[in-house]
């Protein structure tokens, strides 16, 4: 068999086939017959879905809040979608948390257990923090278009109540004035709010998540301009091997015009007082792919971990891509962990404990000159492998229209290619190509889930990630895995995971 790589070199190998339909699920038979639905990532079983909202674990259920729009395929009205895991890997669909009302659509924010009852209601209640977005107010050119509510729940995420002093924070004339995640902070032994405020972070403090007092703005002034800050998230991290803590905060971007117009999110590591957050290093992606936006962490997991969660999509072309009932896919969560090399404070990530679990081994070799898998196995696989330091390697993906996906390691660079799906009828400016490296470090490890439409790839033990979506006409149904010039694959491990969501 010959591969065509993107040097345009022909090169024939030696093939180790394998057939592993017994773990597969083929596309025609998935989801309803819908052709790009996952089988181990969440999806809305109708409609459209956003960035992941509220995510909060509490009395042995994960709860994951959603932006969401059940009328249609494409973004609208505002509501928070709302669903609950015991696992992080099954999740169980649930009514509708928050409906639009007279102050607005509902936007994304964060939850809260008020376990001291601060905010009167309720010892325990479950608080969610949001923001209003006026869309009239808008449309008439008014920036004061959203404005920071807040509901309750006392029945653990069952049912809600809007707060009636609604909003509790008021726009001050900016456009773009949104996003708060609200933490309780034992140090000043108040909340704090992280709200997304234009171009930069403003952080707030309150004693009873009603009555919010304004501390500082965030916004180093060495920074590069990125465009609209979004969804930012504040915690702290101890630092592994070590006894120092420091501060974390993520936000997102919607168009980066200058990493291929991507959206994505990064992250600055600091020191935050409770008052004010000061970066002791400038900021890195957290995500080197295309499609990983909104990510945020739960609050209260258990052992202290921090699982990290993203939308799987860009807003470049988010509401282009196929979809006949539902639109839109979460990422497998992750736990983080925040190393010191050298001088670099690095957020490192693992996959979730649960999704560990939720694997067996169906293939495992020490050494091999290449391998290739044939038949269903692709859809929702993980397959971890060690590479040699000098050698070029390739992993593609295709089926039999001649749809390719391409993972390609060349010494500290990761290049991800997809030919794959194109709609002539609609605008879809699909990324074909993304790259990245690891300043000054060989790619030696990988460790990469597939699932029907995706690929989230965690890089030399989680230094690096990224994640891409795609959407092949039929099911890719061939993997191989080569190494250029006589190198070397050891420690290749494949394994099976059990389809959650269908």
């Amino acid at each position: 068999m010959q591969f065509t790589y993107r040097n345009g070199i022909l090169k024939k190998y030696s093939i180790l086939t394998l057939v592993l339909s017994m773990t597969c699920i083929s596309m025609n038979g998935q989801g309803n017959g819908e052709a790009h639905r996952p089988l181990i990532h969440f999806t809305p079983e109708t409609g459209w879905m956003n960035d992941p909202n509220g995510l909060i674990y509490y009395d042995g259920y994960y709860h994951m809040f959603y932006q969401y729009y059940p009328d249609s395929t494409v973004w609208g009205p505002m509501n928070w979608g709302h669903a609950q895991s015991l696992d992080l890997m099954t999740w169980e669909r649930q009514p509708i948390a928050l409906y639009p009302d007279s102050l607005g659509w509902i936007f994304s924010g964060s939850a809260v257990i008020d376990v001291h009852n601060t905010a009167g209601f309720g010892n325990n209640a479950m608080v969610a923090i949001f923001t209003y977005h006026n869309d009239a107010i808008w449309q008439s050119g008014n920036k004061n278009t959203e404005s920071q509510g807040l509901a309750y729940s006392t029945d653990k995420g069952a049912t809600w109540k809007k707060y009636v002093g609604n909003p509790v924070l008021n726009n001050t004339g900016e456009q773009d004035f949104r996003d708060p995640k609200v933490f309780w902070n034992s140090s000043i032994r108040k909340w704090n709010m992280v709200l997304a405020v234009g171009d930069h972070i403003r952080i707030f403090s309150s004693p009873d998540l009603k009555k919010w007092t304004f501390e500082s703005d965030f916004k180093p002034e060495e920074d590069e301009e990125v465009g609209v800050w979004e969804c930012p998230d504040l915690f702290q991290m101890a630092v592994a091997g070590s006894s120092d803590k420091k501060w974390v905060m993520l936000m997102s971007h919607g168009y980066n015009e200058k990493d291929n117009k991507q959206s994505g999110t990064r992250y600055f590591v600091g020191d935050f007082d409770g008052h004010t957050f000061k970066n002791t290093q400038q900021a890195q992606w957290i995500d080197v792919g295309s499609d990983f936006y909104a990510a945020a962490t739960y609050a209260n997991a258990p052992g202290n971990k921090r699982i990290l969660q993203a939308w799987m999509s860009n807003w470049m072309y988010a509401q282009e891509v196929p979809a006949t009932r539902w639109r839109s896919t979460m990422t497998l969560p992750r736990e983080l962990a925040l190393i010191k090399d050298k001088y670099v404070y690095a957020i490192t990530q693992q996959w979730a404990t649960q999704i560990i679990n939720n694997q067996s081994e169906i293939y495992s070799k020490p050494e091999s000159s290449d391998v290739e898998l044939s038949g269903n196995v692709i859809p929702h696989c993980r397959i971890t492998l060690d590479l040699e330091e000098n050698n070029t390697t390739s992993i593609q993906l295709s089926n039999n229209e001649n749809e390719v996906f391409t993972i390609l390691i060349d010494g500290t660079t990761i290049t991800t290619t997809r030919d794959v799906y194109r709609d002539e009828d609609a605008i879809y400016p699909f990324i074909t190509e993304t790259a990245a490296s690891l300043p000054g470090e060989r790619i030696t490890k990988l460790d990469m889930i597939f699932d029907v439409g995706s690929c989230e790839i965690l890089v030399n033990d989680g230094k690096l990630s990224m994640t891409t979506i795609y959407f092949p006409t039929s099911n890719f149904d061939k993997l191989s895995i080569n190494p250029m010039d006589g190198g070397i694959l050891r420690n290749v491990t494949i394994y099976g995971i059990t389809p959650t969501m269908w």
